[in-house]
């Protein structure tokens, strides 16, 4: 066997082989020895399945083992003659050639390595800006906001006409071509008026009723609704009112303030000073995400110089062309599959993004390491959950999906740059 390794730079090198079709196939010999006492074949006792059967039946797959074989054994010469710990090898290999060279197969695959990167001192990377402060009137907004959850409904006394802002307690009964159609009923069913929650016109022609008064109104459902039998369909619906509440918002007093941060003891001035926090924290989360981890990226690409591994620089070329052909009409995207030339110019395209992205991502590995900075399962559960949450969809699917799609390492690497780049710009409580 003959094995020699080149150094590109300081993250990748370069290991050509020659492995002689020989070697592989006394290889293959032995693999199909040792298979052919495990094997179960009908017609042959187990243990005592002859080897030319066993080749037979699993010779593609026993020469691919064999050839996997002699390709590690080439590596691990290549290793130990360029003095390289295979702890320190990262990803796949780049197979740049296996072929069929007479007797003898030659092979090239660029192995590469974790970069080691020196931090030095790097308190420069995070830009220096103001912390946001809020103001009395964005604090009133607040505090209001936060009282509208506690807002009650409740009967009104006076005799008046239902009106916007309202809340109705109604009957109705769904009709098209004047039969009640599935879903289209039911009783003290509350709305309020001009929530938008019913389809447009219906809620306007509730205004001006009054408690006990019956009326029959006409709406057309949406041309895309999603029941396809009332799908840009005229209908009418028998009304029947009942009642008219409205909302009573709760006093801003320190019993506001005990239901909304669950504490006997609150007070206004500390609801005061939670809503002051709220607006200060989306003000600076904002800014953070606009203007100062952007900065802080662009920063730390700049300040740092070091060679990348190609197969993890070639990976997230894969990723960042997929989702640009995305992008593409159905035109482009056809000219890009059917021409290598254009799917090269793509790949090309996005390279540079690719680079600044792989070369950022082992910035902030080694410097959240140098801080202490980690992000637990339960972390990563937690926003996950909040994420189903807000989108309506089961957590344990959306889990599930996140697992099955390997995208946890990407939440968990996302969390932890916000985490570090926290603590560089002293956001930190």
């Amino acid at each position: 066997m003959n094995v020699n390794v080149e150094k590109l730079d300081e993250a990748n090198y370069k290991i050509s082989a020659s492995l002689e079709n020989s070697d592989i196939a006394s290889k293959l010999d032995r693999l199909a020895k040792e298979a052919s006492k495990s094997v179960k074949v009908d017609g042959f006792r187990k243990g005592k399945v002859p080897v030319a059967v066993v080749k037979k039946m699993y010779g593609d797959k026993l020469e691919q083992d064999a050839e996997g074989e002699a390709i590690r054994e080439a590596v691990e010469v290549a290793y130990k003659d360029a003095g390289i710990d295979p702890k320190d090898i990262i990803g796949n290999p780049i197979f740049e050639k296996f072929e069929e060279n007479g007797d003898k197969k030659d092979m090239e695959i660029v192995v590469s390595l974790k970069p080691k990167i020196e931090l030095g001192d790097y308190s420069d990377v995070a830009p220096e800006f103001t912390k946001p402060e809020a103001s009395e009137d964005e604090i009133k907004e607040e505090i209001d906001n936060i009282a509208s959850r506690f807002t009650k409904t409740k009967s009104i006394e006076e005799d008046r006409e239902l009106a916007e802002g309202d809340v109705a307690v109604f009957d109705f009964t769904g009709k098209l071509d004047g039969e009640p159609f599935e879903g289209g009923s039911a009783e003290n069913f509350e709305l309020k008026i001009g929530s938008k929650q019913f389809i447009e016109g219906f809620e306007e022609q509730l205004i001006g009723m009054k408690k006990g008064e019956e009326r029959t109104i006409k709406v057309t459902f949406p041309e895309d609704y999603q029941a396809a039998n009332l799908a840009g369909k005229e209908t009418e619906f028998d009304i029947k009112l009942h009642d008219i509440k409205a909302e009573v918002a709760p006093e801003i007093d320190d019993a506001l303030a005990k239901k909304a941060l669950g504490k006997d003891d609150a007070t206004l001035d500390e609801l005061k000073e939670h809503a002051k926090k709220i607006i200060v924290d989306n003000k600076v989360r904002k800014i953070y995400e606009d203007e100062l981890k952007p900065k802080i990226l662009e920063n730390l690409i700049a300040k740092y110089d070091f060679d990348l591994p190609r197969n993890i620089v070639e990976q997230e070329i894969d990723n960042l062309t997929n989702q640009k052909a995305q992008t593409l009409s159905k035109e482009e995207l056809e000219e890009v599959k059917n021409s290598k030339e254009k799917l090269d110019e793509l790949r090309e395209s996005v390279r540079e993004d690719a680079e600044k992205s792989v070369k950022a991502t082992f910035i902030v590995d080694e410097l959240a390491k140098a801080e202490d900075i980690e992000v637990s399962d339960g972390e990563i559960n937690q926003i996950l959950y909040y994420e189903a949450l807000m989108s309506g969809q089961d957590p344990q699917k959306l889990m599930e999906y996140y697992v099955a799609n390997n995208l946890i390492p990407v939440v968990r690497m996302g969390m932890m740059e916000d985490k570090l780049f926290a603590k560089l710009l002293k956001l930190e409580d």
